[in-house]
C-alpha cells in the first residue's frame, strides 16, 4: 500500500495550511551603489533596474525602498580616485563614510550594512595589498579592520568583510572592541567562492581586477570540504553572521552549513544570479516572478536565514500577489 501525497496537494488552502518555507520582507537586504559625484543615476547595464547613486541622488531611492517595506541595505561605494592601498576606502570622508551620515540623518529606520574591501578602491583591482603580484594576507589585515572602524565610527550597524584574507574577523572584532564597539555585529562574508557570477558587480563597482584574477583568496568551488574550516575559523573570530556566496549554485552548502552549525547565515543572491533571471524573462524563456519566488524560497528551504538580494524592490510586490 502506498501513501497518497497528492491527497494533501489537490486543495490550494491545504497547501497554504502545511506549508513551512515562507517570505517575508524581513528576510531580505538589498545592495545599493554609490558612486562618487553629484547628480549620478546611472543603470548599470549588466544588471537592469540597478543604479549607481551619488548621495545627493539617494533620498527617491530610500523614500522607496521604506515604503516597500525593505528593512536594511548594504552600501557599496565607488570612489572617484583610487591607489596602491586603497585609502579612500578608510578616509572619514570617503564615499560610504559620508552615504552613511546621510542615511543615519535621513533614514534611521534603515539597518546600513557595509561591504568592507578594498577592490573597489584600490588600482589595481585586488581585494588587499600586494607583495610583487600577490596578495599579502597579513599586511591586508590592518588596511580591512582600519576601512571596518572608519565604517562604524561614521554609523554603519553591521560590517560585512568581503576581502577573504584569514584573520580577517578577528582584526576587525578587535579594532572594534578597542575603540569600544563592542555590540556592532560583523558579517563576514565567510564562504565565498571565486565565481563567474561576479561579472555583472565588477562592471557595476569598477572593481575587475587589472591583472590576474582572486582565486588564491576566494574559494575553489571544486572543494567539497574548505568551507568547514572557513565557517569554523570566522566562529572562533567573532564573526555574528555569516555569508554564503555565490547562493544558488551553492544550496548544498547552506544546507549543511545550516544542519551543521547554530548560526544565522546570509544567502547572497548575486549579480550574476540576478542578470540571468532578467535576461531570460525579457527573452520570454521564463516567467521572472515564478522563477524569483521558487529562488528565494529554496534559498529560505536550504536554511538561509538572510537573502542577499537584488531582487528584493520585486519581491516586495510579488508577496503581496501571493
Amino acid at each position: 500500500m502506498f501513501r497518497r501525497t497528492r491527497r494533501t496537494r489537490n486543495n490550494a488552502v491545504i497547501r497554504d495550511l502545511i506549508s513551512n518555507v515562507n517570505l517575508s520582507m524581513n528576510d531580505f537586504l538589498y545592495p545599493i551603489f554609490i558612486e562618487e559625484g553629484s547628480n549620478i543615476k546611472t543603470e548599470i547595464e549588466a544588471m537592469p533596474n540597478q543604479f549607481r547613486f551619488s548621495i545627493d541622488k539617494l533620498k527617491e531611492e530610500l523614500e522607496e525602498i521604506v515604503s516597500l517595506g525593505i528593512k536594511g541595505i548594504l552600501l557599496f561605494g565607488i570612489p572617484k580616485d583610487k591607489d596602491e592601498t586603497a585609502s579612500e576606502a578608510y578616509n572619514e570622508n570617503g564615499i560610504i563614510q559620508k552615504a552613511v551620515r546621510y542615511i543615519k540623518s535621513n533614514f534611521p529606520e534603515l539597518l546600513i550594512v557595509t561591504d568592507v574591501c578594498m577592490c573597489e578602491y584600490t588600482s589595481h583591482g585586488h581585494c588587499g595589498i600586494l607583495c610583487d603580484t600577490n596578495v599579502d594576507n597579513d599586511s591586508t589585515l590592518e588596511y580591512i579592520a582600519k576601512i571596518a572602524l572608519s565604517h562604524v565610527e561614521a554609523g554603519s550597524d553591521m560590517v560585512a568583510p568581503s576581502d577573504c584574507m584569514d584573520g580577517h574577523v578577528y582584526a576587525i572584532r578587535n579594532i572594534l572592541d578597542k575603540n569600544g564597539y563592542y555590540n556592532t555585529p560583523i558579517m563576514s562574508y565567510s564562504v565565498k567562492y571565486a565565481s563567474c557570477y561576479y561579472s555583472p558587480f565588477r562592471i557595476a563597482a569598477d572593481s575587475a581586477p587589472s591583472f590576474g584574477d582572486r582565486k588564491s583568496y576566494q574559494m575553489d568551488y571544486r572543494n567539497s570540504k574548505e568551507y568547514i574550516t572557513k565557517i569554523e575559523n570566522d566562529i572562533k573570530e567573532n564573526a555574528d553572521i555569516f555569508i554564503i556566496k555565490p547562493a544558488l549554485s551553492y544550496l548544498d552548502i547552506i544546507k549543511d552549513v545550516s544542519s551543521k552549525f547554530n548560526i544565522p547565515i546570509a544567502a547572497y543572491n548575486v549579480s550574476g544570479e540576478y542578470s540571468m533571471i532578467k535576461a531570460a524573462s525579457k527573452l520570454g524563456f521564463i516567467d521572472e516572478k515564478k522563477a524569483v519566488l521558487e529562488n528565494m524560497h529554496a534559498l529560505k528551504r536550504a536554511g538561509a536565514d538572510i537573502i542577499i538580494t537584488y531582487h528584493a524592490k520585486d519581491l516586495s510586490r510579488y508577496l503581496k500577489e501571493i
